[in-house]
C-alpha cells in the first residue's frame, strides 16, 4: 500500500473526531491543513467569532492569514510545532505531521489569548482594522473579543501537548499503511513484505529478497515500487523504524536494545535515520509517548 498523503488523512474519521473534541476540551479551534499553503486559500481555524468577524474586514483578513502562514512555514521548515502572535495579540499554533520526513500535513490550532483582555487591547485593534466600522460590527467584534479562550500557561501547554501527540498519531498511521500488506499486493511484492518483517533484526539485501521471490532483480524494483511506492531500501528504513517504535513504547527498553533488535547497526545511525523519518530523537519520541513536556520544542 503506498504512503498516505494529504487528502488520505483529512479523510479519517478521527481527524474530525479529534478536531471537535479538542475545541470541547481546551476552547480552541483546530483543522488539518495541507503542507503547501495557498495564500489565496482559507486555512483559518474554524470556530473562534471574533477572528471571524475581524476576517470580515480587508485589512483584518489578510493580518490573520499573514499570521497563520508564518505558523505553518515555520513548522514545515522546523518540522516542530511552532507559535506565532498575531497582531491582535492572540496565539497561532502550527504542529506539522512529518512522515519519513516529508511534512504531509499541517494541525493548525488557536486562536488564543495568553492574558486577560483590556478594553484599552480591543480598541488598539480595532483600530488597526479598519475606519469607520459600523456600530453593530464593532459590538459583535467586542462581544466576541472577551469571549475568545484565555489559557494559562499550564493550560496553554497541555493544548501544545495534545497537538503533538495527535500530530504523531497521524504520521504513524500514515507510516503504517506504507508498509502494511493489501490483498492487491502482487505475489512477489506480499512475499517479499513478509521476508523483511521477519528478519527486520538482520542485514538485508536486494539480492537476497530477489532470489528469495524468485524474479527478475529489475522486474522485482519495478512492481514493488509501482505496488508500495517504495524502493526496497526505504521500506525496510520503514519496516525498522516501526519496529524501534514498538520497542520504544516499552520504558523498561534500553536505547542500544532498540537499536540492534530492529536492525540497525549501530546508535549514531539509529538516531539520524529516525529523527529523519519520525522528525524528532528517539529519546522525544519515548517522552511524548508518555506525556512528557520534557524536550518539547516549541518557538515563537
Amino acid at each position: 500500500m503506498k504512503p498516505l498523503g494529504f487528502e488520505d488523512l483529512a479523510r479519517l474519521a478521527v481527524v474530525q473526531f479529534y478536531e471537535t473534541a479538542f475545541r470541547k476540551a481546551t476552547g480552541i479551534s483546530l483543522r488539518l491543513i495541507p503542507p503547501d499553503c495557498d495564500p489565496l486559500r482559507d486555512i483559518r481555524p474554524r470556530g473562534n467569532d471574533f477572528c471571524e468577524q475581524i476576517s470580515s474586514t480587508t485589512a483584518g483578513c489578510q493580518a490573520c492569514q499573514d499570521a497563520e502562514q508564518r505558523a505553518q512555514r515555520g513548522a514545515a521548515a522546523t518540522q516542530t510545532t511552532r507559535q506565532v502572535y498575531c497582531y491582535a495579540g492572540m496565539t497561532v499554533l502550527a504542529a506539522p505531521v512529518i512522515v519519513a520526513g516529508r511534512h504531509v500535513a499541517t494541525l493548525l490550532a488557536g486562536q488564543i489569548l495568553r492574558r486577560e483582555p483590556t478594553e484599552r487591547d480591543f480598541q488598539m485593534v480595532v483600530k488597526m482594522v479598519e475606519k469607520d466600522l459600523s456600530t453593530d460590527w464593532v459590538r459583535k467584534a467586542r462581544k466576541a473579543y472577551f469571549e475568545t479562550p484565555v489559557l494559562s500557561a499550564e493550560r496553554f501547554e497541555a493544548a501544545i501537548q495534545l497537538l503533538d501527540v495527535f500530530a504523531q498519531y497521524l504520521a504513524d498511521v500514515a507510516s503504517r499503511q506504507a508498509i502494511a500488506s493489501a490483498e492487491t499486493d502482487p505475489k512477489p511484492v506480499a512475499t517479499a513484505k513478509e521476508f523483511v518483517r521477519a528478519h527486520v533484526d538482520e542485514a538485508i539485501t536486494l539480492d537476497q529478497v530477489v532470489r528469495h521471490v524468485n524474479v527478475s532483480r529489475f522486474y522485482f524494483c519495478k512492481l514493488f515500487k509501482k505496488a508500495t511506492g517504495l524502493t526496497l531500501t526505504e521500506y525496510v528504513a520503514r519496516v525498522r523504524i516501526e519496529k524501534a517504535k514498538e520497542l520504544l513504547s516499552d520504558p523498561n527498553s534500553r536505547i542500544s536494545e532498540v537499536v540492534f533488535a530492529s536492525g540497525f547497526g549501530s546508535i549514531p545511525r539509529f538516531n539520524t535515520v529516525f529523527k529523519q523519518h519520525v522528525g524528532m530523537p528517539p529519546t522525544e519520541y519515548r517522552a511524548t509517548l508518555r506525556g512528557a513536556p520534557a524536550g518539547l520544542p516549541v518557538r515563537g
